[in-house]
């Protein structure tokens, strides 16, 4: 009996990046490394047949994409760039649900890292 597939996920882990992040002065003249994940749900990716790059969700193409928005621009705000980037991401053709998390490593004294997460749904 054929399978019925009702819904696909795809996930970009760990992507490491620099980029100016910040308000401080140190943070203005200084790249930091930022860890963006992104997960996105698309009923292209259920049925496109072997091969066919046309039919689905190219994920290198948005990587592409997010890889020099990120690193050729300035972000006073980590929620900003955390926003830009799901806009970025929901502008693919396809996508339906997406959730962007970006953590700032070392932001706060005995912390990791300090990360948002936003998610968007087309309507």
């Amino acid at each position: 009996m054929p399978q019925h597939y009702t819904q696909g996920t795809i996930h970009i882990k760990n992507l490491l990046l620099r980029t100016y992040v910040g308000i401080n002065p140190e943070e203005k003249v200084k790249k930091q490394d930022v860890l963006i994940n992104i997960t996105l749900r698309c009923s292209r990716i259920l049925n496109a047949p072997e091969g066919a790059i046309d039919q689905t969700l190219d994920y290198k193409k948005v990587v592409k994409t997010i890889i020099p928005f990120v690193e050729e621009n300035r972000f006073e705000l980590l929620e900003v760039m955390v926003r830009q980037v799901l806009d970025k991401v929901m502008a693919f053709e396809g996508v339906e649900w997406a959730r962007v998390e970006i953590d700032k490593p070392h932001a706060i004294r005995f912390a990791e890292s300090v990360s948002i997460a936003l998610e968007a749904e087309r309507t």
